[in-house]
């Protein structure tokens, strides 16, 4: 074959009528690719003589698959594979386009095209496509893929633009936000810092929210540990570090760039004429226990002038927006001012009847998250706290779980997301409310288990109340009274002690152990979601390393976390307060305030990341086109057009739970 080789190259050069003098350097070259060349051939042809005796068998030669002339039969041909490959990436979206045109011009293409005939040809491939197209096909055959008013809503401004088109709604009442818990960007302000950190070099960046964030704490971790960490014993700033919660709408706009949060809502309000002499977003150091608010920034005093200028300017009550922690900080605030004392509103009682309108409870937190036990206890994060995946990766990635868990701790604000209500809410040993939704052999009251006891220390199962106590008797003393300054988890036993709680701050942050104001024009608005898989209890193991943290989760076991019913951060049974003031007039809602129930089912778009205008998740409800059509409704004053709405069997479940009154 070499020499065959040479003789044809030999006699291409005559032809040609080149010189056979070349210089050494070049005869090398060219020898060099001669045997490429050759290895070449060579390998080409065993590989085809080898893929035709698996097809052919033993002893059939490559030749045979070529037809009588030579040629390869038309089904082997690159051009035929070619022309179908082709051919069905125009016809798919082809039927795609044609598709989303067909639903606004019906009546002209129904003349031409017959979208059920295509529907029967696409049928024919599903089983041979790979899984995500057969999946695309799915999706235009049953329609999940169209144009509907909703998935049209997922664009900018769009429910503000239809609802302006089509109830011709205008701006009325002002509007007060309220984040939820780690969503407001957090700023340095400090110049100082200490030897091993320069404070200045971060001046006015934000170390919470942007990306700023990410490239310090990689960079620079334990500057940025020392910046966003609180003093252990005040609650409040480090000797020589100044963080403060970033202000104005930007403050809590984006997350992180491309990662919105409240713009949704900020760009719809907008269409129907609001603007910041009429709305605001009330931004605050979720970092800082609920008094702390008031002591180092004066916040609720802030938020009380605000909410007053609002009403003298417009002449209208105010509507208060809270999402997630941001539902607990309002109901704090409506207790917080009707109180009297140093650092209380002393508002007086009717103040919030006379001053707000409606509370909408997006996807609020009165009752706590599960989710908070583990940050807690052994500084989970990545599920935890329920936003930025990027964010949350950074922390999981570079800081180990003590680093976090210390870091927890000296952040007030955190406690106030445990659970409240004890075995009334989330059960107990023998059963809970959610047991029957699944069908469990055990019950979600028993929310952390111990599968592979190495101590007598933690020997036996807990309750959401044991593992609250748990969690606090494991933690530093100046923790435990912090926690015992602030907040309460459980329930009052009568009206007379729920009356008397309205005395003292670390009741106001539970609902089942103060009422709701008596504030009987004031209309309440609870919007959730459900149909989301979300972390109801736990596994956990006592870890031998006695320089790592005592416990962890026990991914080693078969279960290590439960699922149950929720928006993916909050279980269902968190709304139950809700479901408990809509029965009407009690010791709960003395003054018998309407309240709204909507239960949103969660039903992600595919091909997009945040969910799309269907998503009920916990924080990208937010951008979902129907709640942003109940705020604009409410907001001005067509309340009445936002109908209750109960998908789940909370109701049920809270008429059969053990309150005491």
């Amino acid at each position: 074959m070499g020499t065959l080789f040479r003789r044809r190259v030999q006699n291409k050069k005559n032809d040609s009528g080149e010189d056979d003098e070349r210089s050494p350097a070049h005869n090398k070259e060219e020898s060099r690719n001669h045997i490429h060349h050759q290895q070449g051939l060579g390998h080409k042809r065993r590989r085809g003589i080898s893929g035709s005796a698996k097809r052919k068998g033993h002893g059939e030669d490559f030749d045979r698959e070529k037809d009588g002339n030579g040629k390869k039969r038309w089904r082997d041909s690159r051009r035929f594979v070619f022309i179908l490959g082709a051919f069905l990436g125009v016809l798919l979206p082809f039927s795609f386009g044609a598709y989303h045109v067909h639903n606004s011009n019906s009546d002209l293409f129904e003349k031409f095209v017959n979208f059920d005939s295509l529907r029967v040809y696409l049928d024919d491939w599903k089983d041979v496509l790979p899984q995500g197209l057969a999946s695309f096909i799915d999706d235009i055959q049953t329609g999940n893929y169209s144009t509907s008013s909703l998935d049209d809503l997922s664009e900018n401004f769009a429910v503000g633009k239809q609802l302006l088109r089509d109830y011709h709604i205008e701006a009325r009442h002002p509007v007060v936000m309220v984040p939820g818990v780690i969503s407001t960007g957090i700023e340095s302000w400090g110049v100082i810092g200490d030897d091993e950190c320069d404070s200045s070099a971060h001046f006015r960046k934000r170390l919470w929210g942007s990306f700023y964030m990410l490239r310090t704490m990689v960079m620079d971790k334990v500057c940025w540990l020392k910046h966003v960490m609180l003093d252990p014993e005040t609650g409040l700033d480090p000797p020589n570090f100044t963080l403060r919660a970033a202000q104005g709408f930007e403050s809590t706009d984006y997350f992180i760039a491309g990662y919105w949060i409240w713009n949704k809502v900020f760009q719809n309000l907008g269409v129907i004429g609001y603007e910041p002499n009429r709305m605001t977003s009330a931004a605050y150091d979720w970092r800082l226990a609920y008094l702390d608010l008031e002591k180092r920034d004066r916040y609720f005093t802030k938020l009380k002038e605000e909410i007053e200028l609002f009403h003298q300017l417009s002449g209208e009550k105010v509507c208060l927006i809270g999402h997630s922690m941001g539902s607990q900080i309002i109901f704090y605030f409506m207790k917080w001012v009707e109180a009297e004392g140093p650092l209380y509103g002393n508002g007086g009682r009717g103040w919030v009847d006379e001053h707000i309108d409606s509370f909408i409870n997006a996807a609020g937190t009165l009752l706590g998250a599960p989710k908070a036990v583990p940050a807690l206890i052994s500084g989970e994060m990545k599920d935890t706290i329920q936003l930025n995946a990027l964010a949350m990766y950074g922390l999981e990635k570079f800081f180990s779980r003590s680093e976090r868990v210390k870091m927890l701790q000296t952040w007030g604000g955190i406690p106030s997301m445990l659970p409240k209500g004890e075995e009334v809410i989330w059960g107990d040993m023998h059963s809970s409310s959610e047991d029957a939704l699944n069908n469990n052999t055990d019950t979600y009251g028993n929310f952390i288990r111990f599968e592979r006891n190495t101590s007598d220390v933690f020997n036996k199962n807990l309750t959401m109340k044991d593992a609250i106590n748990m969690t606090l008797a494991i933690s530093p003393k100046w923790l435990q009274k912090r926690v015992h300054e602030q907040y309460t988890f459980g329930y009052s036993k009568t009206e007379n002690e729920l009356r008397d709680n309205e005395l003292y701050h670390r009741y106001w942050s539970n609902p089942m152990e103060v009422p709701l104001p008596e504030a009987p024009h004031m209309k309440i608005y609870c919007i959730y979601g459900v149909n989301n898989p979300t972390e109801r209890a736990y596994v956990y193991k006592e870890e031998n390393d006695s320089s790592a943290l005592n416990l962890t989760i026990d991914y080693e076991s078969k279960q290590p976390v439960f699922l149950t019913e929720g928006d993916g951060t909050v279980p269902l049974v968190a709304h139950s307060m809700c479901h408990k003031w809509a029965q009407g007039a009690s010791p709960y809602n003395p003054a018998g305030i309407n309240v709204t129930i909507v239960e949103m089912k969660h039903q992600p778009d595919r091909f997009d990341i945040r969910g799309g205008a269907r998503s009920a998740e916990h924080v990208d409800i937010l951008g979902s086109a129907e709640l942003n059509d109940y705020i604009l409704k409410i907001a001005s004053g067509h309340g009445d057009l936002v109908e209750s709405r109960q998908l789940s069997n909370l109701s049920h479940w809270v008429s059969q739970m053990p309150f005491p009154m």
